[in-house]
């Protein structure tokens, strides 16, 4: 999967998360499963957030590598 729209998603978890859980405590009559599941999901984003970063860490090495053999004309 292109790495933009990965990054997109798992915002999109930890937001979606987030809210089932703001709403879940907000409310008057508290519906555990639904807190669990926005719990989950909040994790399920960020586990995914975590993995995207640690495979991109090193993207931008890469592209300043580049840019110093491009400055220098040698390797």
């Amino acid at each position: 999967m292109n790495k933009k729209y990965g990054q997109i998603i798992n915002t999109a978890f930890i937001v979606i998360g987030g809210g089932i859980l703001i709403y879940t405590i907000s409310g008057e009559d508290k519906n555990r499963y639904l807190q669990i599941l926005g719990l989950v999901i909040i994790m399920f984003g960020l586990y995914r957030a975590t993995n995207h970063w640690v495979e991109t860490k090193d993207d931008h090495k890469d592209e300043n590598e580049d840019t110093n053999i491009d400055k220098t004309g040698q390797e």
